[in-house]
């Protein structure tokens, strides 16, 4: 009863202070003119006040620590830290703008304190592959990889209201539960913690009218921070498959609980590089673009997203003794097929824009004049351009 009575006081603590932080921030936002403005490529069509993160962050970590009182662990402390860290470089990068590269560099160091100094790190993958414990090199650059996947990916997912948010909180709450009833309550007051302070902010971002605000990198950074905290410790718990409500194959699991933002990341990124465009380039891909494109508004926008998000989380589990690998291809599989339906919708209905540049990879290639020119000149013929056409608009609908 007294772990009952932590989350729920660690989720109301931090829930209250998110709620009564936002309005100051927005007041401050103001006096500054610190606000997202329209542009092409984003979703908002007025402008908006940013740095909702700060709440997010503030109310998470003091009700995260206050919360853990009698449950301390030991590298709360470098969570802390890197949540610090990535704080900042969001900060900057809403007020004056960051590189990618610099943050990429900035994630690199956060994770790494997470590695080294917090020993927060995959140490086994479950069978994924034939390989059960690896070394310190394959972990740390596995680590990495995967830390970096999913900040970036809950970075993009902030593009209409309450996306990143909801899907920040789904995660977080289905981490939280595993976490709690298989005893590891340290775990599990973090996990509330995040959900009391997003909570907070989602109210504001999807239903505020007056004290409406976006949270920015400042808040979608952080929340990938977190959540890759909590997917990399589940992993590691459910090593013993011996220990009561283990989940088995839980890479793959872990993977159907924040299935959306890594797929739609990892499906618009090489939908760029396919069509020779830097992965950080802006366009309009995203599913949650095509679905605004389709006439939905972004509350029922990000409403079917994460319906969508439960259902995978509901798979994975029910055919967790499929092994991860399997977990994984059937995940990718569905998600696929269920991904190109609204693109085939927007074709269908001749929705697309063809002079905006945010909605090019929609657009069948022989309509791209600079496309067509460079086929002319490098003289292929014309059956083999026919392929590449082809190949190149199914694969975009993707």
């Amino acid at each position: 009863m007294q772990i009952i009575l932590q989350l729920i006081a660690s989720f109301l603590l931090a829930l209250s202070i998110s709620l009564y932080a936002v309005p100051i921030i927005v007041n401050v936002v103001h006096k500054l003119n610190l606000f997202d403005k329209p542009t092409e490529r984003s979703a908002a069509i007025k402008p908006v006040p940013t740095l909702g993160g700060i709440a997010i962050f503030i109310s998470f970590v003091l009700a995260s620590t206050i919360g853990m009182s009698g449950y301390e662990i030991s590298e709360l402390v470098y969570i802390i830290v890197a949540a610090v860290l990535i704080f900042f470089v969001g900060l900057k990068d809403d007020v004056v703008s960051l590189s990618p590269r610099k943050k990429i560099i900035a994630e690199i160091i956060a994770a790494s304190i997470l590695i080294f100094l917090a020993d927060i790190r995959f140490t086994n993958l479950h069978g994924l592959l034939g390989f059960w414990e690896i070394g310190i090199v394959p972990s740390f650059l596995i680590t990495c990889f995967i830390f970096i996947l999913v900040i970036n990916a809950f970075n993009l997912m902030d593009g209409i209201d309450g996306l990143a948010a909801g899907l920040s909180m789904l995660a977080a709450i289905v981490f939280g539960g595993w976490f709690f009833i298989s005893s590891n309550y340290s775990y599990a007051i973090l996990s509330f913690s995040l959900v009391g302070a997003i909570a907070g902010f989602f109210c504001y971002n999807v239903y505020g009218k007056k004290n409406k605000i976006f949270m920015g990198d400042t808040g979608s950074l952080l929340l990938g921070t977190i959540i890759s905290v909590l997917m990399i410790r589940f992993n590691e718990l459910n090593i013993d498959q011996t220990q009561p409500y283990a989940i088995a194959s839980s890479p793959g699991v872990s993977l159907g609980i924040i299935f959306y933002p890594i797929f739609d990341t990892v499906r618009v990124t090489l939908i760029r590089i396919i069509n020779r465009r830097s992965p950080f380039s802006a366009d309009k891909n995203h599913l949650h673009h095509r679905l605004l494109l389709l006439g939905n508004s972004h509350k029922k926008s990000t409403y079917l997203i994460i319906g969508m998000n439960v259902i995978f989380i509901l798979l994975v589990y029910i055919i967790r003794d499929h092994g991860p690998l399997r977990l994984m291809v059937y995940t990718t599989f569905i998600g696929s097929v269920l991904f190109m339906i609204p693109a085939f919708i927007i074709r269908r209905k001749k929705l697309i824009k063809k002079d905006d540049p945010f909605q090019q990879l929609l657009i069948p290639r022989e309509n791209n004049e600079i496309s067509r020119n460079k086929r002319h000149q490098n003289q292929k013929p014309e059956f083999q351009t026919m392929k590449y056409q082809t190949f190149f608009q199914k694969f975009n609908l993707w």
